[in-house]
């Protein structure tokens, strides 16, 4: 059980969730979405809590991302970005719907992709669908459980490279993940749960390799590169010099 959790998310904001296994953050992601209830607390979007939103009122201000999501049945990738735009259109779509699905698969390179079956795409193209149909939601935010974790690493910058493009446009995002380095480079600022709720948070340049430690158990050496920061296990670094 977590407890004492306070995270703001802010409009153009990339939150990065951190933590082991088992500590808490899908959990902590269905309550900002409004599919837990906290035992004690509120969750708010802007002043208004959560869980006083309908569904659909909900939807076009929250857009979610679980760990995984199957698609076994056949539908094309339009059709599926499309299902974004139900929460806007009632019971039919209009042309506006169809011309936000449009652009939103132009501005993510699939519109080549748009009359094929959704289920015969690579795992790196599916998740570009899926994150298409929740931005055609147009929400004032994202929340996304490891939408990286299924990628190879080309896949995985590539996904994170296209949500830090859609933040400085107002969307403020909260994103779980397991890689430390890509999770450090693609926020703005890093939560980092441990037992019982929140270690520490803070920019990604205050990350410290005691707070890594004292979370996960393990000494990891932390570099500042012309890239960006890199952390890796430091038994993993001196394997190599030897």
């Amino acid at each position: 059980m977590i407890s004492d959790v306070s995270v703001d998310v802010h409009a153009g904001d990339v939150v990065g969730l951190l933590g082991p296994n088992g500590v808490g953050k899908s959990t902590l992601l269905k309550c900002a979405v409004g599919l837990l209830d906290p035992l004690a607390g509120e969750v708010t979007i802007g002043d208004r809590p959560v869980r006083s939103f309908d569904r659909d009122a909900l939807a076009r201000n929250v857009g979610y991302v679980p760990q995984s999501e199957p698609t076994n049945f056949p539908r094309t990738v339009f059709q599926t970005v499309l299902m974004g735009r139900k929460p806007h259109f009632g019971a039919r779509p209009r042309t506006r719907d169809r011309q936000v699905v449009a652009t939103l698969l132009n501005r993510l390179d699939l519109a080549d992709l748009a009359m094929r079956d959704v289920n015969s795409l690579s795992g790196g193209q599916h998740q570009k669908v899926i994150l298409a149909r929740v931005l055609a939601q147009e929400p004032r935010a994202l929340v996304l459980d490891e939408p990286t974790s299924n990628l190879d690493i080309r896949h995985e910058v590539e996904v994170l490279s296209l949500l830090r493009k859609e933040a400085p446009d107002g969307l403020a995002i909260l994103h779980a993940m397991h890689d430390l380095t890509l999770a450090v480079r693609y926020s703005d600022w890093i939560v980092l749960l441990g037992e019982g709720g929140v270690h520490t948070q803070g920019p990604p340049s205050e990350l410290t390799a005691k707070d890594i430690r004292d979370v996960y158990g393990i000494d990891v050496s932390i570099h500042e590169t012309n890239d960006g920061i890199v952390i890796a296990p430091v038994d993993t670094l001196e394997n190599y010099r030897g």
